[in-house]
């Protein structure tokens, strides 16, 4: 008995690894497509970049920030409309790697590097230390494309998660 158990569980496990290991690959490219600055240039994700950074989003920030919600301030979210209406506007990836290097009040008229997890913070919030550019790229990929996965469910806040 005790070894059919745990027969069904590896199963479950490694269906489940795989399926979340497609997950990225299932996406088609429109829904990888995300805007790379305030310009209007666009770029095209890879899968790689999708998954490693649902995988970095989910150990560095989704503490306070699952769902897309803020759990701080829950009024501001990761959604497209609370970044697209921050000063300067965080719709796009330079803009997002920006905030995440040297954050800033939803204004944008203080630095909030001390409070909120950043390079410029890596002393105090260690999770911050070993990240690189490329990371906090697929990080704010991940943020990116979240609303089109989801839809209204990211930064929807409790009513959803």
């Amino acid at each position: 008995m005790l070894k059919k158990s745990v027969l069904i569980c590896c199963i479950f496990i490694i269906s489940n690894f795989y399926i979340n290991s497609l997950n990225a690959l299932d996406l088609d490219e429109s829904t990888r497509k995300v805007e790379l600055e305030s310009s209007g240039a666009t770029v095209v994700l890879t899968p790689e970049q999708v998954k490693r950074g649902k995988r970095l989003f989910n150990n560095a920030c989704s503490q306070c920030h699952n769902g897309g919600i803020t759990k701080t301030n829950p009024n501001i979210g990761l959604d497209s409309e609370s970044l697209s209406l921050a000063t300067p506007s965080r719709d796009n990836i330079n803009a997002l790697i920006d905030y995440m290097k040297n954050p800033t009040s939803y204004d944008g008229d203080e630095s909030i590097a001390e409070l909120h997890p950043s390079i410029a913070s890596a002393e105090i919030f260690p999770k911050m230390r070993n990240l690189t550019d490329e990371d906090l790229f697929a990080i704010a990929g991940h943020i990116l494309i979240q609303p089109k996965i989801a839809s209204e469910k990211w930064g929807g806040g409790k009513i959803y998660y």
